[in-house]
This record gives structure tokens, sequence and C-alpha cells, in this order.
């Protein structure tokens, strides 16, 4: 390849967005959890069926706690984009259901001002058997739309997934890259003040996934409030600017988002909790700043 086109190609590329680390959020409340914890009970053995139940009648049922949150105190303040990071089972996941009031907390405080969208996981609601466009409709209701709104945002949502050709084919026909669109374009149509997403902030190939990327810095530029539950680091360390490190339901670290980055990996390489290196890791702290 000569330098011309590798050039071009090069100037073709989107470059990362790195956030402003000046950009100092001093907007109101609009999360604020207080000691906030939700243990759940996991039995130590399953009946799955009536024989099994009706064989040992009087046989007790032990179980073991699993303390998935564990006094977990936090702010979010109106315009920020507020990342939450940790390993596999650290809470992450439970601490957003229980903003989302899938969950109800054991104990502590949650106070959230404003409209809240939660998007735990694309594509709940959709129903295979329905077209896409009986099912836009149908999970915008569920979004809290009233139904003229879902259907005036129709084409729209159509248009971001590029499946307005196939508006009239039903669900079980899409492949999953085309479904995962659809459902991703149907969330970035709701008119919420406040975001939870847990792992969907980019779905699809490059260009889509561009695409996404787009619309949730013209939304962090608009002021309104995103908590991101993931694992990826390059888009903490990029759109958030703050991160919370969470393990073993506990808060690790509350702060700059370049740092719970750092720490999310040296607990993840290391071993070790509180974001400390083991003695036989180098402690290497290093960001790309443009390729």
């Amino acid at each position: 390849m000569n330098a011309a086109s590798r050039t071009s190609i090069d100037e073709a590329r989107p470059r990362p967005s790195v956030v402003d680390r000046s950009r100092l959020v001093e907007g109101p409340v609009v999360i604020e959890a207080r000691s906030v914890s939700k243990t759940f009970h996991v039995p130590d053995h399953r009946v799955d069926s009536f024989k099994e139940r009706a064989a040992h009648p009087f046989t007790r049922q032990s179980s073991r706690e699993l303390r998935a949150v564990r006094d977990v105190s936090f702010d979010v303040h109106r315009g920020e984009f507020f990342g939450i990071v940790g390993r596999n089972g650290s809470g992450k996941s439970t601490l957003l259901k229980i903003m989302a009031s899938i969950y109800r907390a054991d104990a502590g405080r949650l106070r959230i001002a404003g409209r809240l969208a939660p998007f735990i996981e694309l594509g709940v609601g959709f129903n295979p058997e329905l077209t896409s466009r009986e099912n836009v409709v149908l999970n915008g209701v569920l979004m809290g739309m009233t139904r003229q709104e879902a259907r005036r945002r129709l084409d729209a949502v159509l248009d971001f997934a590029e499946l307005a050709q196939f508006a009239d084919l039903k669900l079980k026909n899409y492949s999953s890259g085309m479904m995962v669109r659809l459902a991703f374009a149907v969330m970035v149509q709701a008119d919420a003040d406040i975001m939870l997403i847990d792992e969907v902030l980019a779905v699809g190939d490059a260009a889509f996934g561009q695409k996404c990327m787009d619309v949730f810095r013209a939304r962090r530029e608009a002021g309104k409030t995103v908590v991101l539950v993931t694992h990826d680091m390059a888009t903490v360390q990029s759109f958030c600017d703050r991160a919370m490190l969470l393990h073993d339901g506990e808060m690790q670290y509350l702060g700059d988002s370049e740092e719970a980055a750092l720490r999310y990996y040296r607990l993840n390489f290391s071993g070790h909790v509180g974001g400390e290196p083991a003695p036989d890791v180098p402690d290497v702290n290093v960001r790309l700043v443009d390729v």
C-alpha cells in the first residue's frame, strides 16, 4: 500500500473522542444513593418438579446469602455521563436495576429526579411474530410513550436503524444484527432526562457503531444524564465525566474515569482488591492520546 492511499484511509477513520477533563459537573443532583444494599437468597438445592416436592414434603430448603450490593453511596449530577465498572458479579447490573425500580433495595435510600429510561437489555418486549412496524409502536408504549407519539417516531426509528425497506417483515425473519439495530433505534428515540444503559452503547457493524457513538455524544452535549454500566474501558475514558469501581458489591473507587479504568485493569490482572498492583505486576499507567 502506498503512502497516499494509507493517508486517505487514515483520514476516513473516525478518531476516538476524548472527554474534556476540564468540564466540571456542577448541575443539581438527579440521582442520590445513600447506603444502598441488596441481598439475594440463593437456594442450595433447587426443586424442579412436583414429584420431587411430593417425595420430600418436609424437607426444608437451605439457602445462602449473596450480598450483591453493599452500602453503596454516590451522587449523579444533571448532564453528567457517569460510568459504573467492575468485574463480573461485582453488583453493577443489580445496582442499575435498583435505580430502574426493577429491584427494591433492602436498605438505604435512593432518590431520582426526572424522567427515567432504563435500557437493561436490547430487544426486551419484542414479539417475533409481529412486524418491525408493530414492534416499534409496542416497544415505544412500553417505554412510556403514548401510542400516537410512538407512531410519530416510527419513521425516525426505521431510518436510524436503516430498516425502512423491511418495516413489514416479521421479526422472526430478521438477522441478529438487524434485531439489535432496531432495538437500539427504538432506545435512542426515548426522550428521557436520565438514561440507564447496561452494555448496549454501540451495536452492529463499525459504521452503525459510530452512528450510535455520535448519538450519545449529542445527548451528552445536550445536557442529558447518562449512567453507563460497561466493561469497555475505552468508552469509559472517552465519554464518562466520572466513574465508580465496584468489587464484590462494594464501592472501591469513585472519581476520575481515567483512574477508574486503570484500577479496573489492575483489579483484573493483578488479582488484588482495591486496585493496588501485585508485587510482580508492574504499575504501568499509559494513556493512548492519538493514533
